[in-house]
């Protein structure tokens, strides 16, 4: 059997029972929703889900299985570190009846993961997000820093400090990774490297400055890149829609990048506007690296921010980015360029939904304004504004 032709994802959820209070770890809910067989370069794989395991032999078990598959293996660790109360130091990755005081005996040392996995034939990258608490930060920390809890396989993920809640969704830092596997890259070819994506979910993530970032190794054929091996359509993307100013004519979208659109669009019509949001940066941050930030291409993407800003009720936002968009228009096409003043009108209608921002944002637009032969009148909408001063705040 060729060795990329079947391999394996295990999801591997080490959260006490004390932890999860009614709702099971909405982390590793996500990631086992997100169809996790299509994450691997491989023609077929097993997904094994291991929720609530009771005792570290059979958690161990199932990595030797794991181990033993001749293609790519993708482990996903979610949940909690523990160390021991006593004889502590090392670290533990707790399990369902895992307390500080019995951890030592119901959790499952981290040693055991990596090295199983390190015995693994084929590629093999281990993803983590997990959280550890105030008391064992400490040693987590030392072990992130010797290098205990990057030893053996390729190793890239997050480690961030207990919320006092128990989170109600999923982490941050794993929602910008599924979405960033989801999306894939347009000229990556068949393999995504998780490098990459590792770095664009920290960058989308917004985490906070106490987190340890773990990144070790090269994986090898892990990831497949969906954006390789979809059908690319043969339509350009329909524009984000706006309700006024009328909407102008979006410049045919690279390939690839029609696929994302409607999805997108998906999202933010059924009011996952954070998702939507977050798949629409990821894939300009793609776009930026492969066109540069003043392209036609880039400034694509920063269109599509600004509506799905507009749709999400945050019109302040909405307006600075379509400012972004028309000032790239006017460098690429001067100030007579259509696409650039329908950008412009954009803006403006934004900006008079601002509220209390619209000072703050009135000079940028009148020196925007100002570019464009003709546009007495929406000057003089700025600069009466800004005549008015800052408005004061309702209480």
């Amino acid at each position: 059997m060729d060795h990329l032709t079947h391999g394996c994802v295990l999801l591997l959820d080490g959260t006490p029972d004390r932890r999860r209070g009614l709702l099971p770890n909405p982390t590793a809910h996500a990631v086992a929703g997100a169809g996790p067989r299509g994450f691997l370069a491989a023609a077929t794989a097993d997904v094994v889900q291991l929720p609530a395991m009771a005792g570290p032999q059979s958690v161990l078990a199932y990595l030797r299985d794991a181990a033993t598959v001749p293609g790519p293996l993708l482990v996903w660790v979610t949940g909690h570190l523990m160390v021991p109360a006593r004889k502590g130091g090392e670290v533990h990755l707790a399990l369902r009846d895992s307390t500080p005081g019995t951890v030592r005996y119901t959790g499952l040392p981290w040693e055991w993961l990596t090295r199983t996995l390190g015995e693994h034939a084929g590629p093999t990258l281990l993803v983590v997000d997990v959280e550890a608490d105030e008391r064992s930060w400490p040693h987590v920390a030392a072990a992130a820093r010797d290098g205990r809890l990057t030893a053996g396989p390729a190793v890239c993920g997050v480690v961030t400090p207990s919320p006092d809640r128990a989170p109600a969704e999923a982490s941050p830092y794993t929602r910008a990774l599924l979405t960033a596997l989801d999306l894939g890259h347009p000229t990556a070819g068949p393999v995504l490297d998780p490098v990459l994506l590792h770095q664009l979910a920290l960058d989308q993530a917004g985490l906070p400055g106490g987190r340890l970032v773990l990144r070790h190794g090269t994986p090898g054929p892990v990831l497949a890149n969906p954006a390789h091996a979809a059908p690319v359509p043969a339509v350009p993307a329909p524009a984000v829609p706006s309700a006024e100013p009328p909407r102008q004519e979006q410049p045919p979208a690279p390939a690839r990048e029609e696929d994302a659109l409607p999805r997108i669009l998906a999202a933010a019509n059924a009011g996952r506007h954070n998702e939507a949001a977050a798949m629409a940066a990821a894939w300009e941050q793609q776009v930026l690296r492969r066109h540069g930030p003043q392209s036609a291409e880039a400034g694509l993407w920063i269109e599509v921010r600004a509506d799905l800003a507009r749709l999400a009720g945050d019109h302040p936002r909405a307006a600075e980015l379509w400012m972004s968009a028309a000032a790239n228009r006017l460098a690429r096409g001067g100030p007579t360029d259509a696409e650039a003043v329908a950008a412009l009108k954009r803006a403006h209608y934004c900006w008079q939904h601002s509220g209390d921002r619209a000072s703050v944002l009135a000079p940028a637009l009148l020196a925007l304004w100002e570019q464009v032969p003709g546009s007495l009148d929406a000057a003089a909408d700025v600069r009466a504004r800004l005549a008015e001063g800052p408005r004061p705040v309702s209480r």
